[in-house]
């Protein structure tokens, strides 16, 4: 499984009411919390994002509360997958629950700029900055954690093979 995209830039303690803020939590339609997403942080996020683009991120990414809809957002948006020096840890099972490929690398956090084009191996963890040539390691997922976001997340996975 590979990604490539564009890359979104934020800083440290990037929390979930930042991610989709709470008034627009009275719904779980998938289209409807993307069409919010990191407004409150990214006036122009939505009207940028394209399919397959990549958020770059500090410490502690999605941290606050343990909604949901946050990474739900986030891949409905269109976002491929989240790299982050660190991931509040409900956030990062949040994220696999649905389906959202995420991975810690912090130096790929620090290094990566805003608008840069970037390529995710998640089968070896290797991420490469496409604009500048230089590739980043990240730990991969074991292989049944893998499957399972390649099958969408946890129920759709579980629907397949169980």
């Amino acid at each position: 499984m590979k990604a490539e995209g564009r890359i979104f830039r934020y800083g440290d303690n990037v929390d979930t009411d930042v991610i989709i803020p709470a008034r627009y939590l009275n719904t779980s339609d998938r289209k409807e919390l993307a069409s919010h997403c990191m407004e409150d942080i990214d006036s122009t996020f939505v009207s940028s994002v394209k399919e397959g683009d990549i958020i770059v991120a500090g410490r502690n990414f999605g941290c606050g509360s343990s909604r949901e809809h946050a990474p739900i957002a986030i891949k409905e948006s269109g976002i491929s997958c989240v790299i982050a020096a660190t991931f509040a840890r409900i956030f990062f099972r949040n994220s696999i629950n649905i389906g959202l490929p995420i991975l810690e690398c912090p130096e790929a956090a620090e290094e990566i700029k805003a608008g840069d084009s970037v390529s995710v191996d998640f089968s070896t963890g290797v991420i490469t900055d496409e604009t500048t040539g230089k590739e980043y390691k990240a730990e991969p997922f074991p292989p049944f954690m893998q499957r399972l976001i390649e099958a969408g997340g946890l129920v759709p996975y579980i629907k397949e093979n169980y």
